[in-house]
């Protein structure tokens, strides 16, 4: 089967409709085969700024966006170890392409994390046989959507200035509050439900595939049986249903640490073909400047360092998807301080990567063709999600005074 990711692309992938990975090295190569096709044209669709249709599509095709599912229903059966490895791999290729995996997988998650052993089956049947793509409304720094009871049914009304996803998605995951309580609920509703309606306002210096604009839900209703871990309208809590947190902190770190490698092996192909030597340097080639050993030796050093705190935090966190009807409030404490600490590294030494690169490849590769701004202007973006700073200060705390972060929506 051949199929075009856009005008300029066309890439054969029948053997992804007959071979289907089946350990984790198999599906981390696969992500890889896909960070080669999204690199190939990364610049021009980035500029071009259309709705990832086609991206996700790739994704589909590839298996991707069912990495997590059951086998038995076709899907990879995958854990979050390989799943933060596949971020950062497609993450090489297009940074934006990675956040949208990543949040997928966060949300196609979602009914692990607050559902019913009954709820958390039919949702990963039903998203892995049909491949859904997965979308989320929920940003926590806008008012909450009010939710109504109508009885058997409930409704969501609000805005929120962020749904990463939701416009090029399958489902979209709602969160709001249920009118004159402190409930909130999760629902997984079809994207294309009426009132739902996603605004195509994202305008930002990068990230500019991710389809995070603005969306309006307009009495959005579903019934109580979708209201994630509700039983008779009743939630039973558990430590687990905060896990979401350190999820996508650790999703944020691998698409980060993916770009930043893939800036860094953008800017070592430049500088083998490209770049020049300072014509006092006394070196014929640019590969041979000493202060271009360096600062590639330094940045590939600090890369390698976090990317192995990185895996070693996703094989800790594992831990607790193991044990997720029973794990602790200090487990989980004690893993966010872990995914805090990493999650202010990988922020650094990507900035670092994506920036100090042009002091390595020179005047030239500030070309708009050359395409090396797409690392830093993705980076510089969503590395704002939250501030840094507090991630240090969870580390800095604990280590002082033990004190564990009280679980919100950015710790």
């Amino acid at each position: 089967m051949t199929s075009t990711l856009n005008s300029t692309l066309t890439v054969d992938r029948s053997d992804w409709a007959t071979t289907t990975p089946t350990d984790a090295a198999g599906w981390i190569a696969r992500a890889h085969e896909v960070a080669a096709i999204l690199a190939a044209d990364a610049v021009e669709r980035d500029r071009a700024g259309a709705a990832p249709h086609a991206e996700v599509d790739l994704l589909k095709q590839s298996g991707l966006v069912t990495l997590l599912g059951p086998v038995e229903h076709g899907g990879g059966g995958q854990n979050w170890v390989t799943a933060y490895q596949v971020i950062r791999a497609v993450a090489t290729g297009d940074g934006s392409i990675g956040q949208l995996l990543g949040y997928h997988l966060l949300w196609f998650w979602a009914a692990r994390l607050v559902g019913t052993r009954e709820q958390i089956e039919a949702v990963e049947t039903a998203a892995t046989q049909n491949k859904w793509f997965f979308g989320g409304a929920v940003n926590p720094r806008d008012a909450d959507v009010v939710i109504t009871d109508n009885g058997d049914t409930i409704s969501y009304n609000g805005r929120k200035s962020f749904s990463t996803g939701s416009g090029i998605s399958d489902v979209t995951v709602l969160e709001g509050v249920l009118e004159g309580t402190d409930k909130h609920i999760f629902a997984i509703v079809p994207s294309n439900s009426d009132g739902l309606v996603f605004h195509d306002d994202w305008d930002n210096l990068g990230q500019r595939l991710t389809q995070s604009g603005s969306v309006t839900i307009d009495n959005v209703t579903t019934d109580w049986a979708s209201a994630a871990g509700y039983v008779d309208k009743v939630f039973t809590p558990r430590v687990y249903n905060t896990l979401n947190v350190p999820i996508i902190q650790l999703v944020f770190v691998n698409f980060y640490l993916g770009i930043a490698r893939g800036a860094l092996e953008t800017a070592v192909d430049y500088t083998r073909s490209t770049t020049r030597p300072w014509l006092h340097g006394g070196h014929e080639r640019a590969t041979d400047e000493p202060y271009v050993i360096d600062t590639y030796g330094d940045l590939l050093s600090k890369l390698w360092a976090v990317e192995a705190l990185a895996d070693a935090v996703a094989a800790e966190q594992q831990i607790i998807h193991d044990n997720a009807w029973d794990v602790t409030a200090e487990e989980r404490g004690v893993h966010e301080v872990r995914v805090a600490a990493v999650k202010a590294q990988a922020t650094d030494v990507a900035l670092d990567i994506t920036t100090r690169i042009f002091e390595v490849t020179g005047a030239r590769a500030t070309a708009s063709s050359v395409g090396l701004d797409l690392f830093f202007r993705n980076v510089r973006t969503h590395s704002l999600h939250d501030p840094v700073a507090y991630k240090r200060r969870e580390v800095g705390r604990h280590l002082l005074v033990g004190e564990l972060p009280e679980p919100t929506w950015y710790s």
